[in-house]
């Protein structure tokens, strides 16, 4: 009953990611908001109601910061990870699409073999490095839709998208620890808290001259969406991980990019080219693969 449970969270969780990615596009698409207005709306208001909601509970949500080796680790999660991740995906729908970007995350895997295999300097697993090589060929697919003439996307989708899977995949690694001592909402609240404030303070002008958007009541419902399903996703993603494998975990988080997918094609008619479509099935079978690899070689 319990695996069950967690495949419900986790296919709930990676339906709901899937389905921020076009409710973002949308918004970029029909207002002339930036990605640091949106997300410095989206971090702050996501974060004050996070640890609000912990308060209520009776938290004590300020003893991270009493302890210099955690603050520090915090404040780093804060920027270079929650930010790092939330900015280079936003940046590569604007760049790209929906879909596009949220494949472009699932590198984050091969990123942190490498990461992995300079630390330990010892090779991966024969396994590993073929699941890496079928990914590799994927995203191949997925940037010049089988043609060797040149690139299916343009500089800066690519740019942004593989700082994305460089991004996510320091989001898995580094705050192991932080969350394992204060626990997930804790550090998660924090870390957009920190994440909003850093962007606030890089241009506080320009996001005070945007608060205007809030008076169109649609542009202003689209992003309230945004924040609610996008943190309810992540809460939903977390919240599996008691019950079912990390293997299990990767595979049916493929629901992303395939709800990410659907809902573009009925919303905004975007079909991805045929070559493109089966790069993106080979990256999740790819993806997959080095899951499986992972699991058993730590068996």
């Amino acid at each position: 009953m319990e695996r069950l449970k967690g495949i419900i969270l986790i296919v709930s969780g990676a339906m709901l990611w899937g389905t921020t990615g076009p409710m973002i596009e949308w918004l970029l698409l029909n207002s002339d908001m930036t990605v640091s207005y949106m997300l410095t709306v989206r971090l702050l208001i996501a974060g004050t109601c996070l640890l609000v909601m912990l308060k209520m509970q009776g938290k004590r949500i300020s003893l991270p910061w009493k302890h210099k080796v955690w603050a520090r680790q915090l404040l780093i999660f804060g920027v270079f990870g929650m930010l790092g991740v939330q900015y280079t995906f936003v940046a590569s729908i604007e760049s790209s699409n929906a879909v596009i970007a949220t494949l472009f995350q699932f590198l984050a895997p091969v990123f942190i073999i490498i990461f992995v295999t300079f630390r330990q300097k010892t090779w991966p697993p024969v396994v590993q490095v073929l699941g890496m090589f079928v990914t590799l060929i994927g995203l191949f697919l997925l940037l010049t839709n089988g043609s060797f003439s040149g690139f299916a996307l343009s500089q800066w989708a690519v740019i942004w998208g593989i700082a994305l899977g460089f991004a996510f995949s320091f989001y898995t690694l580094h705050p192991v620890r932080l969350m394992q001592e204060w626990g997930v909402l804790l550090v998660v609240g924090w870390a957009m808290i920190i994440g909003g404030t850093t962007l606030f303070l890089t241009n506080p002008l320009q996001i005070i001259r945007h608060l205007d958007y809030l008076k169109e009541w649609n542009i202003s419902a689209m992003l309230f969406l945004v924040i609610v399903v996008g943190t309810l996703a992540f809460v939903l993603f977390l919240s599996s991980m008691k019950y079912i494998t990390p293997v299990e975990t990767s595979i049916l988080s493929s629901f992303e990019p395939l709800t990410a997918m659907v809902i573009s094609v009925l919303w905004f008619g975007q079909v991805l080219g045929m070559w493109q479509l089966a790069g993106g099935i080979v990256m999740l079978i790819g993806v997959t693969w080095l899951s499986i690899a992972g699991s058993k070689a730590k068996e």
